[in-house]
């Protein structure tokens, strides 16, 4: 049995799938478009837990507000009287050196300023200036060290594992920061190819936008893919419990098999993971192998803390424990500091991250042992007078995808197929990113190409780092 033909058939209702599907529809309203997703809910890996008066997430914590097209969606979902911000400004983070906490200031002239290196190694950081770009594909660790020196590698780590819970020994400078890659190749240096960019957007009359702010909404970030499904009508334009098995080209579209039926589409989206979509990809005889079958991920627990205001909670965003602290926690969101109502009256939020892609073995441990070793390791480095009046463990069915050699090469697959297969478009986590801005461009890009009939040329993104 073949259901009719539907303009676009999309596989995956999290947030890019669900990006995908509101910029068709706001942008033509008469499009016929049909959602499968395996899960009985939408959002994939976002998702909010509310528990006795706390709020805390299963997955990304918020999204900084200066990607376009995360604002758009935000208001295409009707969801701007719910949003919350922490401006970068006006909050600090810190990283753990030496068993304490560290002020990281968030502009470049207060971190060089600040005493968190020898004078010697910032003097070490100019000699980018004469360094020849490295050959190949480095590791993170090895480029930073080769670039800045060996003592801007905990601060390096702590970047990288705030945002992917990696290994910066894995992690390939070519595939975590292209555009900085990029830069280095084209000027000889990074900090030289940085001042050629400043200078232009100078003479270009380009204002400074300042420091963007951390975003998140009033009942947590699971309302962001709620408020986008919500217009979407069940059984009709979303349909779930539905796995998809197979995906086939048929003249003029695509067939998408499922356990229980088939259904057709001029365009078809694989909205999904980079390690789920890869086996329905590589199930296609008439396209090219992909370069890898799967990515290595990292899996996380996060570890929910309640502390009456006895705690001394520092103010800020969170803290991150680079690998050479030997910390058993990756760090911590100060969660109540950054956004109200995390948790009840006169009680504030921790919630810790552990495991990662060093240490898969700690997420074997019990939700007893978790919390117990949690709370000790942060006893240690904040005054937490009494133990948590309340703990709850929060372990994510999927992993994280890790950016390690060969990715690059997969993103020129996905580019190549993209541009021979032009009703065939893949997006979702891990592809070319892992963030909630990096699935919203993506997801852009994707009905563009829909709306357009036309690919465009990749352009490879200067992303900013925060700690």
């Amino acid at each position: 049995m073949t259901s009719p033909t539907h303009d676009v058939i999309i596989v995956g209702a999290g947030l890019s799938g669900l990006s995908v599907a509101r910029f068709l529809r706001d942008k033509r309203p008469g499009i016929s478009l049909l959602l499968l997703e395996k899960n009985t809910h939408p959002g994939g890996a976002i998702s909010s837990h509310s528990e006795e008066g706390y709020l805390a997430e299963w997955g990304a914590h918020g999204f900084l507000d200066n990607c376009l097209e995360s604002r758009v969606l935000v208001h295409i979902a009707g969801l701007k009287q719910e949003v919350e911000k922490a401006p970068l400004k006006d909050f600090v983070r810190y990283v753990c050196l030496d068993g304490s906490l560290k002020l990281i200031p968030q502009s470049p002239p207060k971190i060089i300023k600040a005493p968190l290196v020898p004078f010697s190694a910032k003097l070490r950081v100019l000699a980018d200036l004469w360094k020849k770009p490295l050959p190949g594909e480095p590791t993170v660790a090895d480029w930073v060290e080769y670039r800045f020196g060996k003592a801007l590698l905990p601060f390096a780590d702590a970047v990288f594992t705030g945002t992917y819970a990696g290994d910066i020994n894995r992690l390939t400078i070519d595939s975590v920061m292209a555009g900085v890659r990029d830069i280095e190749k084209e000027s000889g240096s990074v900090l030289r190819g940085l001042w050629k960019k400043a200078r232009t957007k100078k003479k270009e009359g380009e204002k400074s936008t300042g420091l963007p702010a951390m975003t998140s909404f009033r009942a947590g970030m699971g309302r962001f893919p709620q408020g986008l499904a919500n217009t979407l009508e069940a059984n009709r334009e979303i349909m779930y419990r539905t796995s998809v098995k197979k995906i086939s080209p048929v003249e003029n579209g695509w067939q998408v098999t499922t356990d229980q039926n088939s259904f057709t589409g001029r365009h078809l989206v694989l909205a999904l993971p980079v390690n789920a979509s890869l086996p329905l990809l590589t199930g296609v005889d008439t396209l090219t192998p992909p370069p890898m079958d799967h990515l290595a991920e990292a899996r996380i627990a996060t570890v929910a803390l309640g502390f009456t205001e006895q705690a001394n909670i520092p103010f800020g965003f969170g803290y991150l424990a680079p690998e050479s602290e030997q910390r058993f926690a990756l760090g911590a969101l100060f969660s109540s500091h950054m956004f109200p109502d995390r948790a009840p009256a006169g009680h504030q939020l921790l919630e810790a991250l552990v495991g990662g892609r060093r240490h898969p073995e700690r997420l074997e441990m019990d939700d007893d042992e978790l919390i117990h070793e949690v709370y000790r390791d942060l006893g240690r480095l904040m005054d937490l007078p009494t133990p948590p009046s309340f703990a709850r463990v929060l372990r994510p069915p999927g992993g994280i995808p890790q950016l390690e050699s060969g990715y690059p090469a997969l993103l020129s697959w996905r580019r190549n197929l993209h541009a021979e297969q032009q009703n065939l478009h893949v997006c979702g986590f891990g592809w070319k990113g892992i963030g909630i801005n990096d699935m919203t461009k993506e997801a852009w890009s994707a009905a563009k190409r829909i709306l357009t009939d036309q690919v465009e040329q990749e352009r490879t993104e200067l992303r900013g780092i925060y700690f």
